[in-house]
């Protein structure tokens, strides 16, 4: 896991624990849009951190002129 992955999920972690805390203090369901944007922000993190397709693997593209 790289810098900026750890990077993702701490800012993740933030955003959500700020959000349910605002919200249960203040009771205002504005803060629901803070753990919303935390769950995207994990969505972005798996995503970013999936390992790249092995070469010649399935998915991989085919060589149109082979030499």
């Amino acid at each position: 896991m790289n810098g900026a992955l750890k990077a993702a999920w701490v800012l993740t972690a933030f955003v959500v624990v700020a959000g349910v805390v605002g919200w249960a203090v203040t009771g205002r369901p504005v803060f629901a849009v803070f753990v919303v944007l935390g769950l995207l922000t994990a969505v972005g993190a798996v995503m970013t951190g999936r390992q790249p397709k092995a070469p010649g693997g399935p998915g991989a593209p085919k060589e149109n002129n082979p030499s």
